[in-house]
């Protein structure tokens, strides 16, 4: 995080720490914390929880006070927002063909709830991942074991269940199968850990 001090009016001070605040910047105020004429600046440890305090209820009374500037960090937030949305749809690259997954190091399935398809889509998939790869199964309901089975890769294959709704819930079950190889677990736990997430090891049945 990087923090900069604003040696400006306190007027000035609080709107660039309000919008400082807003883009997840660090700020510093010269707002008489030390004293008459004193500066208190911020930095990665340079406050005490007191001051922390006293700061925010000053930028908080401060915005109360001036509806426009709590416009105008909105538009920060919102910004902020939809900058955040564009580059995740970026990430996201449809695949109709198989054979585009062969890059993937972890390819998850969650298909519906029926045996059937999710045995078929591997007979389509598995051919075309790369031998490493890590195979995974959104499934709450079916037996990891079995559908790791049914691929050429059952000591790679692993249950990564996320509950839904997926944005909202923090809670991801890991279920391994008789064959997943330790290896596969901690690949499965540091993916759902990167994505702070909070992980469940669930026993298979």
């Amino acid at each position: 995080m990087t923090f900069e001090f604003f040696p400006i009016a306190l007027k000035r001070s609080l709107r660039a720490a309000a919008l400082a605040l807003a883009i997840g910047a660090g700020f510093a105020l010269s707002v008489g914390l030390s004293g008459p004429g004193g500066k208190a600046v911020a930095a990665n440890d340079g406050f005490s929880d007191g001051q922390k305090d006293q700061i925010e209820s000053i930028i908080k009374a401060y915005l109360l006070k001036n509806p426009e500037l709590m416009l105008e960090v909105q538009r920060v937030l919102d910004q902020k927002q939809e900058a955040a949305r564009q580059e995740a749809l970026r990430r996201i690259r449809p695949q109709v063909d198989p054979a585009g997954l062969n890059p993937c190091d972890l390819v998850i399935e969650a298909a519906t709830e029926n045996e059937q398809v999710k045995v078929r889509i591997y007979g389509q998939v598995c051919p075309h991942l790369n031998p490493e790869a890590v195979l995974a199964t959104n499934t709450s309901s079916i037996s990891i074991t079995r559908l790791a089975a049914a691929t050429d890769r059952p000591e790679r294959f692993i249950g990564i269940h996320f509950m839904n709704p997926v944005p909202v819930m923090q809670l991801v079950e890991l279920i391994r199968g008789i064959a997943t190889a330790d290896a596969t677990f901690e690949s499965a736990k540091a993916f759902v850990t990167m994505l702070g997430k909070t992980i469940a090891v669930s026993e298979d049945f």
